[in-house]
């Protein structure tokens, strides 16, 4: 499962926490002992520890010294040589020691041209200057997390107590909003349809069920975990996390769990929300909130696919985000249908233990190797994340180029680019000659898997996966890989096209989400009685900045329309944006006594216009290509045109001209 898609209790040795960003208590212990610190930091990376270094003692030379051995984030340092890796580690040995002992304030987080550099030299190529406000921020202690709401003119307590505001969801995108809610003082509800709450990395449990963005990167910012098993985190590890934060920031008794929302109408005249919700008992309940924050995300109604027969089966059907722990999957004859995410990491999974597994391939997935993906996270780079000063926030800037924005330009059609459609510009290009060359050397030449695993389409076309030893699967004995098409289900197995039957027990359907269907099945009623699903038509969700639409006043959402990401990146960054906006917009309407705020139609339609033509020129729309981030139209309505620094730049500030304030 990727990071968008998603029992136990928490895992063991999950201790999230925002050290890390002074000399702690443990630092402070080992300066007394300075053979052991240098032993301490032979267990964390050299390049980031280069970065601490530059930013204690603006050491910039060290950087060019640097640079040519550094080429990406995942074991960027080898190359360099062992002197230059002994010099680093020991000058930031008495560096520490001599903050440490004389008890001296933290340096500044670098600026300009300076921070530039770092940047540059911590990604291994070059880091264009728009990016250096943005990362600045993201290397602030959490002590002075900038991200947070803060009053202009702090209104009264009253003020506050008049202003109730209802979350929608528990997961991820809700609790971020929830502990901001908190610190700003604003009473809320979270209303959260499970017991628990997680969202996708509760709801979802299949074998080998986790991450495919670095864990490192894939959390709050202010709520940074040090101890994670895995640069990838397995399923339970992940829903530990989240768990935690809950706790650790008192959100658990705001929420009602084991509710969920039906309807949420807009009242003009007394210019607030009443939402209607089902408990787990069927009763009914009302309650009133002056904002409504939809966290439900997108990707939390499993879709299964029309095949005539499919209801006909009669051995065990599940899909992967509908799993029954009671399934046994031992020595059984199983066929799963969708070669995505989830697919990608069931399979390989369940594959030693089958009978025999039947892969059913609706269109192949470009699939990239990780080195780190099955790795474990050593003691010493442990320790190292959470004792070392802006270490572990330098590691999250690396993670967050090598995933997220430092792919954007293979993103992007090159007009002048022909090749017959295999690629959309030379960097495309590129990238798809080196994932061919990954899977012909794990299949080996010659191979008559190769011409039906490799895309057709350009990469990025669809979502990157991260090699989950699928090719290496596909080699066993007991898996085969049918790329025919299915003509029906039968009560025994699959009937195709072609006139085979292949006898099952069991069938998994590995098919993503009802994606486009956004905010289903809940009701919103806006201003003069206007149906949001009605504005939207069935299947064509729009919404400024992913997060307002006119005629729906205080009713924001999360991970709205044209938010996901899909050539990487990490949906918590962009929840934290939306985040940020939208208490300035909350902020904006408390301190001016006002009682609302809506989108003005023109500001909402310039954006949607600007995504659209945006989507025109980026491989998402390549011709021929089919995926669920597109309506039956053609519109893509899931993703995210702008890079990252693009969006954090559009929603750090709020404009109060793009709005009607009443």
């Amino acid at each position: 499962m990727h990071e968008t898609d998603r029992p136990g209790g928490h895992a063991a040795g999950t201790t999230p926490t925002s050290a890390g960003d002074s000399t702690g208590p443990v630092l402070a212990t080992l300066a007394r002992e300075p053979a052991a610190l240098r032993a301490a930091l032979e267990g964390a990376d050299a390049a980031t520890l280069l970065m601490v270094l530059v930013q204690f003692t603006g050491a910039a030379g060290l950087l060019e010294r640097a640079r040519p051995y550094i080429s990406g984030p995942l074991n960027y340092h080898e190359s360099m040589p062992e002197d230059l890796r002994a010099e680093i580690r020991d000058r930031l040995t008495a560096v520490l020691i001599d903050y440490a002992q004389g008890q001296r304030p933290l340096p500044p987080i670098p600026e300009g041209a300076m921070l530039r550099a770092m940047l540059s030299t911590a990604a291994g190529e070059d880091v264009a200057e728009d990016y250096t406000a943005m990362m600045r921020e993201d290397l602030e202690p959490a002590e002075t997390d900038p991200r947070g709401m803060v009053w202009r003119e702090p209104p009264a307590a009253d003020r506050l107590a008049q202003f109730p505001v209802v979350i929608i969801g528990g997961g991820m995108s809700g609790l971020c909003a929830a502990i901001r809610l908190k610190e700003a003082g604003l009473p809320f509800t979270i209303i959260e349809k499970n017991q628990a709450v997680g969202g996708s990395w509760y709801e979802n449990f299949y074998p080998g069920c986790g991450v495919d963005t670095p864990n490192h990167f894939y959390s709050y910012s202010f709520f940074l975990n040090h101890d994670w098993s895995h640069f990838f985190a397995k399923r339970d590890e992940l829903w530990a996390y989240f768990e935690q934060a809950a706790d650790r920031y008192g959100i658990r008794d705001h929420i009602r769990f084991g509710t969920e929302v039906i309807s949420a109408v807009w009242s003009d005249q007394d210019s607030d929300w009443t939402l209607t919700m089902r408990g787990a008992d069927g009763a009914q309940s009302r309650l009133r909130a002056k904002a409504v924050i939809s966290a439900v995300g997108v990707l939390n109604r499993p879709k299964l696919p029309d095949i005539p027969g499919r209801d006909s089966f009669a051995g065990t059907a599940l899909h992967t985000a509908a799993w029954d722990n009671d399934f046994d999957w031992h020595g059984k004859r199983v066929g799963m249908i969708g070669t995505g995410a989830s697919g990608q990491q069931v399979g390989p999974t369940i594959a030693p233990d089958v009978e025999r597994l039947t892969i059913f391939q609706r269109s192949p997935h470009w699939v990239v190797p990780n080195p780190n993906y099955f790795a474990e996270v050593s003691d010493g780079m442990k320790w190292a994340l959470a004792n070392i000063p802006y270490f572990a926030r330098w590691y999250r800037f690396q993670l967050f180029w090598a995933f997220a924005d430092g792919l954007h330009a293979a993103l992007k059609v090159d007009p002048a680019w022909d090749d017959g459609g295999r690629s959309i510009n030379v960097t495309n290009a590129r990238h798809r000659e080196f994932m061919v060359r990954y899977l012909r050397g794990k299949l080996g030449e010659g191979s008559p898997l190769i011409d039906k695993v490799t895309p057709g389409y350009p990469p990025y076309g669809k979502r990157i996966l991260i090699d989950n030893n699928w090719f290496d699967m596909l080699k066993r004995d007991n898996v085969d890989l049918e790329t025919g098409r299915i003509a029906r289900i039968v009560p025994d197995g699959i009937e195709t096209e072609d006139g085979r039957h292949i006898a099952l027990d069991a069938l998994i359907y590995a098919t993503g989400f009802q994606a486009s269907k956004v905010l289903a099945p809940m009701t919103i009623t806006g201003v003069g009685g206007k149906d949001l699903h009605e504005f939207w038509g069935p299947d064509d969700a729009t919404a400024y900045l992913g997060t307002m639409v006119p005629g729906f006043p205080n009713f924001f959402m999360l991970m709205g329309p044209n938010t996901g990401l899909a050539h990487g990146g990490n949906v918590i960054f962009i929840t934290e944006c939306q985040v940020r906006y939208i208490l300035s917009a909350l902020r904006e309407v408390i301190e001016t006594g006002a009682e609302a705020a809506d989108v003005r139609p023109e500001v909402f339609a310039d954006h949607v216009a600007e995504v659209d033509a945006l989507h025109a020129g980026m491989v998402w729309t390549h011709k021929g290509l089919t995926n669920w981030y597109r309506n039956e139209a053609g519109r893509v309505f899931a993703l995210l045109p702008y890079r990252l620094v693009d969006y954090w730049k559009m929603t750090r500030t709020f404009t109060p001209g793009e709005y009607r304030i009443t």
